[in-house]
């Protein structure tokens, strides 16, 4: 399939033959087979025919009324019509205005909130809260027992193809109004406090070990596994900045998890 995914990229003309390769393609995705990213001994690589794939799924698709009645308007690629879930699919939707676009895989025992969206190519791992308003965008990868606050957005990368999507691996709290973009890692138990932002150009101060995170070359930022991080500001320390008293905000990490960490981010139960 890879090879024929990649060629419908190089298509002027479609047939009903590349449709059915879509469709067995997003078939695929919907179901996890395949993802746009994937671990291997521990890191994480992009898998790029995935994401060109959707892009050629673009190309491919027609522009199509998708309406429900009169009340809600969609026009959108024929491709990419909404998910197709049933009772037995394990996810739990609550009503309310959420969407979840065909070619994400979301497992069983997810909980969305309204209103939220996931995009294509999207990868939600079980037992996890997509909160009301959040977004997990396009190829983004989200782990098991992830919590999604309110507001929380996860940033999709579809371009340039060979950039690693946002990633968020097993049991990361996300707080409220956070964001994190552009190809971040944010590893194993972490936590983020409300309203932190993450991009791949954002450099973190790691109080803890007296360390400055930030990315080099084409390498992703990573939060380190367990890490605390809460919104920060470091002052300007040269010219007009420095004479006006101006500071600038940057994510600072306070802690690692424990004990009492656990116990104001233990996901209830009850609620899955």
């Amino acid at each position: 399939m890879i090879e024929s995914i990649i060629k419908l990229l190089e298509k002027e003309q479609y047939e009903q033959v590349d449709r059915d390769l879509m469709k067995a393609f997003l078939d695929d995705l919907d179901s996890g087979k395949i993802r746009a990213a994937e671990q291997e001994n521990g890191q994480w690589k992009v898998n790029s025919w995935v994401k060109k794939g959707i892009l050629a799924g673009f190309r491919l698709g027609a522009l199509v009324d998708q309406s429900i009645d009169r009340q809600f308007r969609f026009f959108d690629k024929d491709i990419f019509p909404l998910k197709s879930l049933d009772l037995n699919s394990g996810v739990r939707l609550v009503p309310g205005g959420s969407a979840i676009r065909r070619g994400a895989y979301v497992a069983s025992g997810v909980t969305c909130m309204p209103p939220m969206y996931i995009n294509v190519g999207a990868y939600v791992d079980e037992g996890t809260m997509v909160d009301s308003h959040a977004l997990v965008g396009s190829c983004a990868q989200i782990g098991k027992r992830v919590h999604l606050s309110a507001a929380a957005q996860i940033g999709g990368v579809l371009e340039p193809i060979g950039a690693l999507p946002v990633i968020v691996e097993d049991d990361v709290l996300v707080g409220g109004n956070c964001g994190v973009y552009e190809g971040t890692i944010v590893r194993r138990g972490a936590v983020l406090a409300a309203g932190v932002i993450l991009t791949r150009g954002t450099s973190v101060y790691d109080l803890v070990r007296e360390q400055i995170y930030c990315t080099e070359g084409d390498s992703p930022l990573e939060i380190p596994e367990g890490a605390v991080v809460v919104s920060g500001t470091r002052a300007v320390a040269s010219g007009f900045g420095e004479a006006q008293g101006l500071s600038i905000y940057c994510p600072v990490i306070v802690k690692y998890r424990d004990w009492k960490t656990e116990k104001s981010v233990q996901l209830e139960d009850l609620l899955r």
